[in-house]
């Protein structure tokens, strides 16, 4: 398993973690041979998103004696009603919610505190007008939780809460289909097929910058939604063909400031799938391909980092570089984080002989000699 610094917290995490939903209905048993697999392959994360009791308390069974090695992101503002879930911004259910949540798990702390089901910028004013966020902060000062998170769907409020300064954290819905639609407060035009029937083109300008806002400021992403709910694994894909797991796991992870996916199952054999993905081989994992052949999507002139624009005869990574390059593009300056990045490369923008065997091999045509040169301006070199 490989592990990732979660933004700015001094936390790693595990590159795949673990999603809730298939917890759903398990047994004890059940329970317990899920986390010894996850635990066995060095999966170290998990994002509680229920309020359903009884998970709760079979989670906190089987994460018991492991607790200060496993990293749980648990939301408030998601409460258990009448045998269901639901969302409020009541600030007393939050509270009353948030006791009961630990109760049940057996633990005096949570490592993030994620704020449920942010999509809207009324629902932002709320949560920080009306005491929900204060009363995250005032957790995380007395050490009930570690961390401040927020979870969106929604590129307009996710970036507003980033420039906040308030959150520490942010889960977002990452996929190669998602990233292409616009910012909107309906969290079903994600997985709607109106939303897919005209031709689209790149990444959605807003989608792009809210991942460089986070690298910038050291907010690290967990990610939801890799899979698009299973969507892109089927032939049904709102791509109009099928993506393999380790080929959405990639895409997701090679996002700017992405730190873990939470992969959803509901069964060992099912989680084994998204594990897979640390077993796999370059080839395996290789998206550009498959995206390149899309029949309704372009992504023609954008550096997807895929990497396909590798070997540089002078030994620049040219896929990194590029990143950097779009980091440093989306501020006024070049953050000291990203220029000592730069500078550790044993090869430059500045060393390009402009031989042009990266664009031949791009599958996205992108002007690679171009940015390399643009990048030498950028960095001096």
């Amino acid at each position: 398993m490989r592990y990732r610094p979660l933004g700015k917290t001094g936390i790693s995490v595990s590159e795949i973690g673990l999603g809730c939903e298939g917890f759903i209905g398990m047994d004890q048993q059940q329970t317990d041979e899920m986390f010894e697999l996850a635990f066995s392959e060095g999966v170290n994360c998990m994002d509680l998103y229920s309020p359903n009791p009884d998970m709760q308390q079979k989670v906190g069974r089987a994460i018991a004696g492991r607790r200060s090695d496993f990293i749980l992101q648990a939301h408030l503002c998601s409460v258990w009603k009448d045998g269901q879930y639901e969302a409020t911004r009541d600030l007393d259910e939050v509270r009353l919610s948030f006791e009961r949540m630990l109760d049940n798990l057996g633990t005096d702390y949570i490592d993030i505190g994620m704020i449920h089901y942010v999509d809207s910028l009324s629902t932002w004013k709320q949560i920080t007008e009306e005491g929900i966020m204060q009363y995250a902060l005032e957790l995380k000062e007395q050490g009930r939780i570690r961390f401040v998170g927020l979870s969106s769907h929604n590129p307009d409020v996710a970036q507003v809460a980033a420039e906040s300064g308030l959150i520490d954290v942010l889960m977002f819905s990452i996929n190669p289909c998602y990233d292409l639609l616009p910012a909107d407060e309906d969290v079903e035009k994600l997985w709607a097929e109106e939303s897919y029937e005209k031709p689209l083109f790149n990444i959605e300008p807003k989608r792009e910058r809210l991942y460089e806002t986070c690298q910038k400021l050291g907010i690290g992403i967990t990610v939801m939604k890799a899979f698009g709910g299973g969507d892109l694994l089927s032939d049904n894909s709102p791509a109009g063909k099928a993506l393999t797991v380790e080929q959405c796991l990639h895409y997701a992870l090679t996002r700017p400031a992405a730190a873990s996916v939470m992969c959803g199952a509901h069964s060992p054999d099912e989680f084994k799938a998204s594990l897979n993905y640390e077993y796999a081989d370059d080839s395996q994992k290789d998206f550009a391909e498959v995206f390149s052949s899309f029949p309704k999507i372009s992504w023609k002139g954008h550096c997807m980092y895929c990497g396909h624009c590798a070997p540089c005869p002078m030994g620049i990574d040219v896929a990194f570089i590029t990143k950097l390059l779009n980091l440093a593009r989306a501020q006024d300056f070049v953050p000291e984080t990203v220029r000592e990045h730069y500078a550790a490369l044993p090869a430059h923008a500045g060393d390009c002989i402009g031989c042009g065997g990266c664009e031949d091999r791009c599958p996205f045509e992108v002007g690679v000699i171009e940015n390399m040169e643009k990048a030498a301006e950028v960095f001096g070199y």
